[in-house]
């Protein structure tokens, strides 16, 4: 008998890489697709970059690396946090895996013991309840609308803490919704935690510099935080790295401790010619992180611009990442054609999917992300297409009765 274990059952699969997957198959059918649905930089990765990498497999740098990394990275990482966002972190602290995506994996598994309660501010990002699923622990959501700029407020929080909660996971700038705490509202969430001894944050920075609204600010600056945070990042989004698959963590010693002792036995330590290529990201020259930055703040405001011109449209004006989100629930229950049949649209995941067939432009539903009224748009990608992707969504928007 064929049969999978319950844990695995329990997972749900990644809407996001299912609608590129989808996309991708049209494209293969020589169909014209505008590929909105991916969270992933067009940009190549910077050339000094890819030239140290180069310069690694020419020296060898080709063995099995330590599970927590390199210390020469680990090295740099500390840098980079005591530089740019006054954190102080020993090596000790540090360790680096494949993505900031299994950094969050193994920090809930480390953390969470069976019926624990996550924390997750609704929209999220699809894999975070999953791996608090995977982990053992019991996802609790808490909603925070487009009325709110999705941002959770303390009062939210407090009432959301229960004797069995032990981690939140807070990502700003946020995926999918672009928004980005402030400094003033990371302090007073941070009041709200440190009145609960047992609770920790997981603060995913990964869009830690497509940020529009100044510096960066982590929730582990604030007194007594540090000890109670995991700081997540890693160079995919900054560094148009994604296919390098390098994400760090810098959280109290006794939790990377038993983060490496997880990532020892089940995937080992990280490409050694990523990590190479990694440091010299840090190390070296930051003017392209500005570059792409800007790029992305032109097309966030080119998007939002066309955006907001869409009837039935809500559209709110994103701080951060490269995600619109805005809120569609307007067409939910208007018809279309498809051939014979009169189809309805009843979900953000509905609407995603007409918008693919329709005006061959893909999307994610908010479904996904934990908010059924609103659609994901990555603006990763060029002005033209951008233009043209939503000019083509209106027009299908358009078309629905």
């Amino acid at each position: 008998m064929s049969k999978l274990s319950e844990r695995l059952n329990r997972l749900a699969p990644s809407a996001t890489l299912a609608m590129s997957q989808k996309s991708a198959e049209m494209k293969a059918q020589g169909i014209d697709v505008i590929n909105l649905s991916v969270g992933e930089p067009d940009f190549n990765t910077p050339d000094h970059i890819k030239e140290a990498a180069k310069l690694a497999i020419d020296e060898n740098w080709t063995r099995y690396s330590p599970v927590p990394g390199y210390a020469d990275l680990r090295k740099a990482i500390a840098s980079k946090l005591h530089n740019e966002n006054q954190l102080d972190y020993s090596i000790d602290e540090i360790m680096v895996s494949n993505g900031a995506k299994q950094c969050v994996c193994n920090a809930l598994m480390a953390l969470v013991d069976d019926g624990e309660e996550v924390i997750i501010p609704t929209p999220y990002w699809v894999s975070y309840p999953q791996m608090a699923l995977l982990a053992g622990g019991v996802p609790v959501h808490i909603h925070a609308g487009i009325e709110q700029n999705f941002k959770i407020t303390p009062e939210q929080l407090e009432a959301a803490i229960t004797p069995k909660t032990r981690v939140l996971i807070l990502c700003s700038p946020s995926n999918p919704t672009g928004s980005v705490y402030s400094k003033e509202e990371l302090r007073a969430l941070s009041e709200v935690i440190l009145r609960h001894e047992d609770l920790f944050v997981l603060a995913d920075e990964i869009y830690e510099h497509i940020n529009y609204i100044g510096h960066h600010e982590s929730i582990a600056q604030f007194p007594g935080m540090k000890e109670r945070t995991v700081v997540i990042n890693g160079v995919s989004k900054a560094y148009a790295m994604t296919g390098w698959r390098i994400g760090f963590m810098a959280a109290p010693a006794w939790i990377v401790k038993g983060c490496n002792k997880l990532q020892g036995q089940y995937s080992s330590g990280p490409s050694s010619v990523s990590q190479k290529a990694a440091e010299a990201a840090y190390l070296q020259s930051q003017q392209c992180v500005e570059q792409m930055r800007k790029a992305f703040e032109r097309r966030r405001d080119l998007i939002v611009e066309l955006g907001s011109k869409i009837p039935g449209l809500e559209v709110n004006r994103p701080d951060g990442a490269f995600y619109l989100f805005p809120k569609c629930s307007s067409f939910f229950g208007k018809h279309y054609q498809r051939g014979c049949e009169t189809v309805a649209v009843n979900s953000s995941s509905d609407l995603a999917l007409y918008l693919l067939e329709e005006a061959h432009v893909a999307t994610v539903g908010g479904d996904a992300f934990g908010d059924p009224d609103c659609i994901r748009l990555s603006y990763a990608t060029s002005d033209e297409n951008i233009r043209e992707a939503l000019r083509r969504i209106a027009k299908a928007l358009a078309k629905l009765v």
